[in-house]
């Protein structure tokens, strides 16, 4: 494998494990913070105590708060930023960034619809920077368990098999493995909405119900999914993979999980406001609610748990009321392609 100089911007959690695989797989690696004491913080502890205690920095990695020294002769750029800041840190990014003929390949691994525009991550991205290369990096994949070394599969999307095999051949180790695949915009629906309906799971769980709830929602759940992607121009391929059903049932189960986190303390009683502030760090699903509940009317698909969510985050329905109406939906078919 070719050593790549490798931009990681973005120094939470995310940013921090991708950061530590890439260096384990021998690239020469800088990681972007946005602000300086927490890049001196890192360079002095090679570990950030609160995100991601016990993942350790190797010295070789560069730490910079400078865009311009992160971006400078890098092969790859990895956005790991929550997806709110996409689009004003590709503005930061743009004078820093080579031309064309360079041939800078950038791996999106936020998750999320931008709030107004209702674009994906990469169309935020080749907005902001015309020409790019983008691709995007998805699956089940918790940061703590990617730091720690524990077996983690994802997927990659792009536009040409050429450039995706290229990103597949820099991140692929024997603890990191990686597919990749043509459907970019399966895979960011995937990752965006899966967001929601951990919100939904961690209420249900908030409340006390058990794995018949959990299990229903994440089925559910994946059909909303499907709907919505399939309607977009995502194949349903692409939700029965790593980027749809994996990373959802990841992601509604695990206590890594920080929407899961959200989501209980809503079902136990709190205001969404009041749970994303215990859990101290960006809630996509509640930045995607919203926005993934405009996009179902656009483009007139059924998607009643996303609805009932933006229920109880924007107008104070009661949870109890939620599972409620859920369950006493019209009755109907489970699959309506399926005939008698």
């Amino acid at each position: 494998m070719d050593c790549k100089n490798v931009a990681v911007i973005g120094a939470g959690s995310w940013g921090i494990a991708l950061a530590y695989r890439l260096s384990s797989n021998g690239h020469n690696v800088t990681l972007y913070a946005r602000r300086l004491e927490s890049a001196d913080r890192l360079k002095a502890d090679r570990e950030d105590k609160d995100k991601l205690p016990g993942v350790y920095l190797d010295e070789k990695i560069n730490i910079t708060s400078d865009m311009e020294e992160a971006l400078k002769d890098m092969d790859i750029i990895v956005l790991t930023v929550p997806s709110v800041e996409i689009r004003n840190v590709c503005k930061k990014m743009r004078p820093y960034l080579a031309g064309p003929e360079k041939k800078q390949i950038i791996v999106n691994c936020s998750k999320g619809i931008e709030k107004d525009s209702l674009m994906l991550m990469s169309d935020v991205i080749l907005d902001e920077l015309p020409g790019s290369e983008v691709t995007v990096l998805s699956g089940p994949s918790h940061a703590e368990e990617v730091g720690k070394n524990l077996p983690t599969t994802i997927v990659v999307g792009a536009f040409s098999k050429e450039v995706a095999k290229k990103v597949q051949d820099v991140f692929m180790s024997d603890t990191f493995r990686v597919y990749i695949s043509p459907d970019m915009l399966g895979i960011e629906i995937g990752a965006a909405l899966k967001n929601v309906i951990a919100l939904a799971a961690g209420i249900a769980d908030g409340m006390g119900y058990g794995d018949n709830a959990k299990a229903a929602l994440i089925t559910r759940g994946i059909a909303e999914m499907s709907r919505l992607g399939n309607a977009m121009g995502g194949r349903f391929e692409t939700f029965a993979g790593l980027s749809g059903i994996g990373d959802l049932v990841v992601t509604c189960a695990s206590m890594h999980s920080r929407n899961r986190k959200a989501g209980i303390l809503m079902g136990q009683g709190l205001s969404c406001e009041e749970a994303c502030k215990q859990v101290k760090m960006v809630v996509e699903g509640v930045n995607s609610a919203r926005s993934a509940y405009l996009l179902a009317q656009k483009y007139n698909v059924e998607m009643p748990i996303v609805e009932q969510i933006n229920l109880i985050i924007y107008e104070n329905k009661s949870a109890r009321e939620v599972a409620k109406d859920l369950m006493l939906r019209d009755s109907k078919a489970e699959n309506d392609v399926i005939d008698w």
